[in-house]
C-alpha cells in the first residue's frame, strides 16, 4: 500500500484537476448557450433559402438547369469532401466520431475507383487529413466562436471553382449536427449537385422574380451552398461546447469519486499505522514488565 504522504499528494492533485475541469465546464456552458443562439438564429434563414430554391426549382425546367449546381454531371472519378471539425479537443468522442465518418467515406469512394480531394475547416480535421496522407487542397482554422461568413468563403470558393471547371462531379460535407446538449450526430450531406427539396415552396410562396427565374437560380445556388457550409460550422461549434461541457462534468465527477476513494485509502493507511504503533508500544511495555 502507498504511504500516507503519497496518498495525500495524489488527493491534492486530483482535487486540483477537479477544480480545473469544473472551471472548464462552466466556461463551456456559457459559450454553449451563445453558440446555440447562433445556430437557432441562422436556421430560419437557411430554411427560407431552401424554400426559395425549391420554389425556383419547381418553376425552372429543362435546359435552364444545365450549367448550374443542380446539373448532375458525368462521373469524373474525383469528388470533394469538406470536413468541419473543432479546433480543440477535450470534448469526448465528438471529433473522433466525425473523423471516423470521414475515413469510412474515403474508403467507400476508393472502392468505387474515385479519388477524394479534401477541404478542412478546423484544426482537428486538418491534422487528421494531413496525418493520413489525404489530398488536402485548402484549410481554414481558428475561425473562433462566431465566425464571419467572409472567413469561410476561401475554402468554399476553392471547392466550387473546381466544380465549375468540371474537375469534381460531386461535393460532400461532413460535420457534427447539433441536436441537443447531450446528442451530437456526425452527418454526411451531398452539397453538389444540389438536391432541391422534394416538396417545393410554390404552394406557399408567391414571388415575382427579377431579372428572371433562371438567372436568379444560377446566382442563388452558390450562395445556398455557402449557407449550408456556414450553418454546418455553427452546428459544429455548438456541438463542441455541448460535448465539452458534458465531458468536463463527467471528469469533475470522476475526480470527486477518485478523491473520495483516495481519502478512504488514506484513512485506512493512517489507521493501520496507528494500530501498528499501538501494537509496538504494547509489545515494548510487555517486554519491560517481563524483564
Amino acid at each position: 500500500m502507498a504511504s500516507s504522504r503519497e496518498i495525500k499528494r495524489r488527493i491534492r492533485s486530483v482535487k486540483n484537476v477537479g477544480q480545473i475541469t469544473r472551471a472548464m465546464e462552466m466556461v463551456a456552458a456559457s459559450k454553449m448557450r451563445r453558440a446555440q443562439r447562433n445556430v437557432l438564429a441562422t436556421r430560419p434563414y437557411a430554411d427560407s433559402m431552401r424554400d426559395l430554391i425549391g420554389d425556383l426549382n419547381s418553376r425552372v425546367v429543362g435546359a435552364a438547369r444545365k450549367g448550374t449546381l443542380l446539373e448532375v454531371k458525368p462521373d469524373t472519378g474525383r469528388v470533394a469532401l469538406i470536413v468541419v471539425t473543432p479546433d480543440r479537443g477535450l470534448a469526448g468522442s465528438l471529433s473522433s466520431n466525425v473523423l471516423r465518418r470521414v475515413g469510412r467515406f474515403i474508403i467507400e469512394q476508393q472502392e468505387l475507383g474515385r479519388t477524394v480531394d479534401t477541404y478542412a475547416y478546423g484544426k482537428k480535421g486538418r491534422d487528421f487529413l494531413a496525418r493520413s496522407g489525404q489530398n488536402l487542397k485548402a484549410e481554414a482554422i481558428r475561425l473562433g466562436d462566431t465566425p464571419k461568413l467572409d472567413r469561410i468563403l476561401g475554402v468554399a470558393t476553392a471547392a466550387l471553382s473546381r466544380v465549375g471547371s468540371g474537375e469534381y462531379s460531386e461535393v460532400y460535407l461532413v460535420y457534427s449536427e447539433f441536436v441537443n446538449t447531450l446528442v451530437q450526430r456526425p452527418q454526411l450531406k451531398k452539397l453538389i449537385p444540389v438536391e432541391a427539396p422534394a416538396e417545393s415552396g410554390s404552394s406557399r410562396l408567391d414571388f415575382t422574380y427579377e431579372p428572371d427565374q433562371e438567372e436568379l437560380l444560377a446566382e442563388l445556388l452558390p450562395r445556398y451552398v455557402e449557407t449550408q457550409i456556414y450553418q454546418a460550422i455553427l452546428e459544429s461549434i455548438a456541438s463542441f461546447y455541448s460535448a465539452q461541457m458534458v465531458a468536463m462534468r463527467n471528469a469533475t465527477k470522476s475526480a470527486k469519486d477518485l478523491a473520495r476513494e483516495l481519502t478512504l485509502s488514506f484513512n485506512k493507511a493512517r489507521q493501520a499505522a496507528i494500530t501498528k504503533e499501538v501494537s509496538e508500544i504494547s509489545s515494548g511495555a510487555a517486554a519491560l514488565s517481563d524483564g
